[in-house]
Formats: structure tokens, C-alpha cells, sequence
């Protein structure tokens, strides 16, 4: 392949990241959830206590469109809000016990719609893609991977 080969790495990484993303978020409907909003509540299961500014760090997305997304996990009684323990400007979020109910069934309909994606590929070309995604991630944006550990057990 030349450098002015077509398609780029970065081409077909959007692509498949349009797919996955469209097919996502068409499945997500039936929880009533935005792609934003199934993130936001997935990393406050992840790390209960974020904040939505470091939602938003993490997401690679505008404080301000994580924000509407938390208020409107907030209304609907999935997350709630508490003052942050030392700062007056930020609030922690947590999930209540109907936003885990809601997290788990997201959180599977996510794994349903990576397996159908992914279907093409053998068991070893995941583990390589999921590596490599992993590597470039945690070069390009680390944040997006600072979870708190003790909430993935």
C-alpha cells in the first residue's frame, strides 16, 4: 500500500465507528437513551462519583452537550447529583438503582451490537484490534480509560 492509498486507516476507522455508532444508537432507542447519555451513565457505573466534566474529558465531546445529556439522566431519575466533597463548582454523580437497571440492560444491548459487528472477524482478530484500539486510545486520549478500577470487578 503507498501513502496515497485509498482507503486510509483513518477512513475506514470512521467508517466503522459510523456504523457501529448509527446501529448503537438506533438500538439504544429502546431504553430511550442518546449515545451521550448511554456514556455518561456508563462511566458513572464505571466511576461512581465523576464528574460531567470529566465524562466529557473522557467522551472527547463538549461540556456542554455532556451536560444536557447528565440533566437529562438526572430528570428521568437515573443519576442523581451530590456536592463534590471539595469543590463548590463540581457535582458527583451516581447512578440510582433504576440507572444501573437501565446501565445493565445498555450495557448488554452494547455487547449485542459490538458481536454483530465484529461477526466477520475470528476470536484472535478481536483480541488484536481490541489491543491495538487499546494502545492508540490510551496514547491519544488516556483519559477516556481512567476508570476506577475497583468498579470494573
Amino acid at each position: 500500500m503507498t501513502d496515497a492509498a485509498f482507503p486510509t486507516t483513518g477512513y475506514l476507522a470512521w467508517q466503522f465507528s459510523q456504523i457501529i455508532a448509527g446501529r448503537l444508537e438506533r438500538a439504544l432507542r429502546a431504553e430511550d437513551l442518546t449515545l451521550a447519555q448511554h456514556n455518561a451513565l456508563q462511566q458513572v457505573i464505571w466511576t461512581p462519583g465523576v464528574s460531567a466534566a470529566e465524562i466529557a474529558r473522557r467522551s472527547g465531546i463538549t461540556a456542554q452537550s455532556m451536560g444536557a445529556a447528565v440533566s437529562g439522566l438526572v430528570e428521568r431519575g437515573l443519576l442523581r447529583r451530590e456536592p463534590h466533597p471539595t469543590s463548590r463548582r463540581s457535582m458527583c454523580l451516581f447512578a440510582t438503582a433504576e440507572g444501573n437497571e437501565t446501565a445493565a440492560r445498555a450495557a448488554s444491548i452494547a455487547r449485542r451490537i459490538e458481536s454483530e459487528t465484529t461477526s466477520p472477524l475470528s476470536p484472535d482478530d478481536k483480541d488484536a484490534i481490541h489491543r491495538l484500539l487499546h494502545r492508540l486510545v490510551e496514547e491519544l486520549n488516556p483519559d477516556a480509560l481512567a476508570v476506577d478500577s475497583r468498579s470494573l470487578n
